[in-house]
């Protein structure tokens, strides 16, 4: 079955899943983030045929979500590693695993994860950048960011009002640095 694209959508959720919303795609980068670097454990640990491996890290590759670092000339081989853009993806992984865990795990969690800091198991939780408040689906509402177009929201609760009119909120300033800079 031909995958539609969302590479035309104004949509930043749509641009993720045109890059990581294959589900081979994600668990390798879950796999990555496990320390998994070679082609062949990859394919040992997902069991995902050879070509279809190749297809999905070449395009992880392609995206800049993987690079390929060389660690034998003969014959030649490479391993994968996360670039920033790949570790960015985190947060988005954490979530999903969250989910699985409350969710799909009857069992409870496969994975845990330990903050090396304190060395306690923690869970991610979204905060306001802002105010420090816990976020979720009803603590937080959408407006039209920078990039929006009036299309983009039709058929939303957003488009309910007046595109133009709804106002911007305000970012506070970035807090100063304090204490002297070294030389």
């Amino acid at each position: 079955m031909q995958r539609t694209s969302f590479e035309a959508m104004n949509c930043s959720v749509a641009q993720c899943l045109e890059v990581v919303g294959e589900w081979w795609s994600m668990l390798i980068i879950r796999d990555a983030f496990l320390g998994v670097r070679r082609f062949d454990d990859f394919q040992a640990r997902l069991g995902i045929s050879r070509n279809i491996l190749n297809q999905r890290l070449n395009g992880l590759v392609e995206h800049g979500v993987l690079t390929r670092v060389p660690y034998q000339e003969h014959p030649p081989r490479s391993e994968y590693r996360l670039t920033d853009k790949g570790r960015d993806l985190w947060s988005v992984l954490t979530s999903m695993r969250q989910w699985g865990d409350r969710w799909a795990a009857p069992n409870g969690a496969p994975v845990e994860v330990v903050h090396t800091a304190c060395g306690h198991v923690s869970s991610a939780v979204s905060v306001c950048s802002e105010c420090g408040e816990t976020l979720d689906a009803r603590a937080v509402h959408a407006i039209a960011g920078p990039g929006a177009r009036e299309e983009d929201f039709e058929r939303t609760s957003v488009a309910h009002g007046s595109f133009e009119a709804q106002p911007r909120p305000r970012r506070r300033a970035a807090p100063a640095k304090i204490g002297r800079a070294r030389r």
